[in-house]
């Protein structure tokens, strides 16, 4: 059921209990968990908290600590499947589900007892009314004893005829009814979507709670910004929840402005600012972070020869010479840094790029650290898909959630580096695709595959990374082609995951078009296309339109998807 007050219906229960964390990996529940572990530490509350990356090590985590455990918060996992039926928990068991998926699973939706969902009133979730899906069974069982009364025969026959037809009528209304119910749960459950940002959510907790701090604040500036740079959500919806986010900057900032009252320069400061769509580029060169945003990169077709010459009459347009632009941004001249924003946007309209600027935040400790909110997305995310294997499994969560604290600048800055090696792989191997024409359309949608020996191929064998590579790739196919039909397809794109157990991971991606509302409809796709041909698939993220499949079911997989959406 859902939360109405968040106060009295979660955090007071939970508050006097020890709990159990159980947090997917991606930046938005990295910053939902940091806000709840400050909260956590406010109060004293004792919990556990355990990294889940799919729904096998939710369930393993959960058959390990539930002994120990009554009460467990779920972030950003849980909320679209029947969690009852796959947890199968003990009566007393309480799952509160602070999870941006959508849509939400009806059982947990109309669940009164066990499941508490943590959501914000004002998100369109359309679910369907109670008695369109769920209906008493006693409604179904009827008597049908016949007493012998010593009544006639003739009148015997007449109520066993009546009986027949009632029982006949029964049976088409509760036939009809499944039909309508399958169709109602067919057309609610046929997209997947994301809602607002748990970080956004708990930090609405600690707004009510009056314990929100500047750390959260931004801890949920980061989280909605992941949700923009990941392309989950609609620029609108992404505009509306900055508005939201900006009244609490000035609230909580105000002082700058005030001389006699202004905050130390060692103090953390949030901004609100108009900045530019190019990535990490305070802390690379401008020359590289034009060639590594998808945005520039496709908008100038910069994998071909053509495309280089239109970044160099690009970057002559604004009057800046090759030598400042390839040098870190930091060293570049002051007199060129001061207008650069209002240069390279005038620029920017001449060659087709109107949308360079964007809403967004930038935090300051001191004179020397200044970083926008993009920054920290790109950092965390490439900390938590290291390939370089150091430790345990939980090594990577565990560091990504400490590059949040403005402690760790130090792992702050090994995130920002590990990110630029990814940006460059991602805009490499779109470059690599196009070129090669890997690219190519099955109908009624396009499909690439990543070949073994591809280089960074092991990079994208990671759910977070494959998908910021199928988003570019797309992006930038959709500005190459000059097929108009296929500038309006989905992409399906596969890469190997795991070479000795021979599978493949696959994801797929909505089409890019301006109306576009980020709804993908791969998930159950890619269910109903491995039920048909009982393809070896593991539908194990918490993304449904990530799977993981046996590279020799492929072809049968692929066939079956083809006639399935044509």
């Amino acid at each position: 059921m859902f939360v109405s007050d968040c106060r009295r219906e979660f955090y007071d229960l939970i508050v006097s209990q020890r709990v159990l964390l159980l947090v997917a990996s991606d930046v938005d529940a990295l910053c939902a968990c940091k806000i709840l572990q400050a909260l956590f530490q406010c109060d004293h509350v004792q919990y556990t908290l355990v990294p889940v990356a799919g729904w096998q090590e939710l369930e393993t985590a959960f058959l390990e600590h539930k002994d120990q455990f009554k009460y467990f918060v779920l972030i950003n996992c849980g909320a679209n499947v029947d969690l009852l039926e796959i947890l199968q928990p003990e009566e007393d068991t309480l799952f509160f589900v602070c999870d941006s998926h959508r849509p939400i699973n009806v059982v947990n939706v109309y669940n009164d007892t066990q499941i508490k969902l943590l959501v914000k009133p004002d998100d369109d979730l359309d679910v369907p009314a109670y008695d369109d899906i769920f209906r008493d069974e006693e409604d179904e069982e009827e008597n049908s004893e016949n007493e012998s009364d010593g009544s006639e025969p003739s009148e015997k026959r007449r109520r066993f005829e009546e009986e027949v037809i009632e029982r006949t009528m029964k049976r088409r209304q509760r036939r009809e009814w499944e039909a309508r119910r399958r169709e109602i749960l067919f057309d609610y459950e046929q997209y997947e979507y994301h809602g607002t940002s748990s970080a956004m959510v708990m930090f609405d907790l600690a707004w009510i709670m009056s314990k929100d701090l500047n750390d959260m604040l931004w801890w949920a500036i980061v989280g909605l910004t992941d949700q923009w740079v990941q392309d989950k959500i609609t620029q609108m919806k992404y505009v509306t929840d900055i508005g939201i986010l900006q009244r609490h900057v000035s609230r909580h900032n105000h002082r700058n402005e005030d001389e006699e009252n202004s905050l130390s320069i060692d103090c953390m400061r949030i901004a609100f600012e108009y900045d530019l769509r190019l990535a990490l580029y305070q802390h690379w060169s401008l020359y590289e972070s034009l060639c590594n945003t998808s945005y520039t990169s496709a908008r100038l077709k910069l994998w071909s020869v053509q495309g280089q010459k239109r970044l160099q009459e690009f970057l002559a347009d604004m009057g800046l010479p090759l030598k400042q632009v390839k040098q870190k941004f930091n060293s570049m001249d002051m007199s060129l840094k001061e207008n650069l924003r209002e240069m390279i946007e005038e620029s920017a309209n001449k060659f087709g790029m109107k949308d360079l600027r964007v809403q967004t935040f930038s935090i300051h400790f001191g004179f020397k650290n200044k970083f926008s909110a993009s920054d920290i997305v790109y950092a965390t995310t490439s900390l938590m898909e290291n390939i370089e294997k150091e430790g345990p499994e939980t090594t990577n969560f565990i560091k990504a959630l400490d590059s949040l604290s403005r402690g760790n600048l130090d792992k702050l800055h090994q995130g920002l580096d590990l990110a630029k090696k990814q940006l460059r792989a991602i805009q490499q191997t779109v470059a690599s695709c196009i070129c090669t024409n890997l690219v190519i359309s099955q109908g009624p949608f396009l499909y690439c595959s990543l070949m073994e020996g591809t280089p960074d191929v092991k990079l994208f064998s990671k759910p977070v990374s494959l998908c910021l590579l199928s988003k570019y790739l797309l992006k930038s196919f959709v500005c190459s082609t000059k097929n108009k039909r296929c500038k309006l397809l989905p992409l399906v794109m596969a890469a190997p995951m795991d070479v000795e157990q021979g599978t493949v991971i696959m994801v797929g991606i909505p089409p890019e078009t301006e109306s576009s509302d980020k709804k993908n409809f791969f998930g159950r796709a890619f269910e109903k296309a491995a039920e048909s041909t009982s393809s070896r698939t593991l539908h194990n993220h918490f993304e449904m339109s990530i799977i993981e499949l046996k590279t020799e079911d492929r072809g049968k997989f692929l066939d079956a998807l083809i006639s399935l959406l044509s």
